[in-house]
């Protein structure tokens, strides 16, 4: 489709996501979804990009849903709206290639719930973080009331969701909202970074890393284990046994 939102860079097997709807602080409307979709289904069958990172242009990542899109709807186009967005962040999280978020200003409401569906986010000093729906008299709508406690623990979910609070790098830092603060013209350098180091590593293991602990994440421990275990032996008659030999031959692996 024709990208009006997302812009798209491939370099290096790292493909580089700007959301641009600047002048509405990148608000996430309708079109974003259709794009983002097509955009997911795109880099899923795209050999050469091995990792995927998500940003803004201008001063936010994403300032949250469209306000002005939202008002006015039912009670049933609201709820749809609310599938259409879970939907859209589910596909980025079942996305077989990591994605990081580079959060580079305002992440709130619908942006914040963007960034938590990413595999994990790093942040520019003056980046923002909140879900202020309850301001609004609304919930937040894109599984932030289920990705936050998993992510921060329910006390520091409940604090964040009830009080609307907006807080810094550094308190998401401490909560563990994101890994990594850095200065904001070193944001896109350190994402980029990070996203060499992994496209360095077996690529088969790292699609099944991101799948098992995702999808361990929802299962009791004991059927985790055994998501692991089996796909365990996934890689050892391929990637697995030439990262092996190449350690003991003590060269660089060809993957």
């Amino acid at each position: 489709m024709d990208y009006e939102i997302l812009k798209l860079s491939v370099a290096e097997g790292i493909a580089t996501v700007t959301i641009s709807r600047p002048q509405a602080l990148n608000a996430l409307n309708s079109r974003f979804f259709r794009e983002m979709d097509a955009m997911i289904a795109d880099l899923q069958g795209r050999d050469d990009v091995k990792v995927v990172i998500l940003t803004g242009e201008g001063k936010a990542f994403v300032a949250g849903a469209d306000i002005a899109e939202m008002a006015g709807k039912s009670q049933a186009l609201a709820r749809e709206f609310s599938r259409i967005g879970q939907a859209t962040f589910r596909r980025i999280e079942l996305l077989d290639k990591p994605v990081i978020a580079a959060v580079n200003g305002f992440a709130l409401g619908g942006g914040c719930e963007l960034a938590l569906a990413c595999d994990f986010r790093i942040a520019s000093s003056k980046a923002k973080f909140g879900q202020p729906e309850v301001s609004l008299g609304l919930i937040p709508g894109y599984a932030a009331t289920q990705r936050l406690p998993r992510l921060v623990g329910l006390g520091n979910a409940l604090y964040l969701l009830t009080t609307a609070e907006m807080i810094g790098a550094e308190e998401a830092l401490r909560i563990g909202l994101v890994q990594k603060v850095v200065e904001p013209e070193a944001l896109l350098p350190a994402a980029t970074e990070i996203a060499r180091t992994i496209a360095a590593k077996g690529p088969l293991a790292v699609k099944l890393v991101k799948r098992v602990a995702r999808e361990g994440l929802l299962m009791d421990f004991e059927s985790g284990c055994a998501l692991e275990a089996q796909h365990f032996g996934d890689p050892f008659e391929g990637e697995g046994a030439e990262g092996m030999r190449a350690f003991l031959e003590k060269r660089p692996p060809k993957w």
